[in-house]
């Protein structure tokens, strides 16, 4: 009898322990905001002003990346200027998207520290309404 027991209670633990298991690692999702680049606020962009369309993604604890949502992660303004507070830690900071020279897509990689996260993209220059977003990082 104390077989039977031992033999369910192993079985159990061991089907518990594999139903528990992490599954893959995937790649990080990309969580739009957006931001407004045209005069007045229009989404849509304008003439002169394409829509401009950046994400978030978060690549570890305490580590948020900046880049375009777009195929490829395009849609990021060059050279935007990202400036983040870390609501958690009171820790703030300020970066430059990269130029997206050579292939590169515009992106900035921000070491924010763990707890949530306030982010706003403004322009390099130019008319343009800046986007913010949260991200618990």
């Amino acid at each position: 009898m104390n077989g039977i027991i031992r033999g369910i209670t192993v079985g159990a633990v061991a089907l518990g322990a594999v139903a528990l298991a992490p599954a893959p690692a995937q790649a990080a999702p990309v969580m739009p905001f957006q931001i407004q680049p045209a005069p007045f606020g229009n989404p849509n962009g304008s003439l002169d002003v394409p829509p401009i369309r950046c994400g978030l993604v978060r690549d570890s604890a305490g580590v948020v990346t900046v880049t375009g949502t777009r195929r490829d992660r395009w849609g990021c303004i060059s050279r935007a200027s990202v400036s983040w507070i870390n609501l958690s830690t009171g820790r703030t900071g300020s970066a430059r998207l990269s130029g997206g020279l050579n292939g590169h897509v515009p992106q900035v990689r921000l070491v924010t520290g763990r707890g949530q996260v306030v982010l706003t993209l403004g322009s390099a220059g130019g008319v343009m309404t800046p986007g913010y977003a949260t991200i618990a990082a």
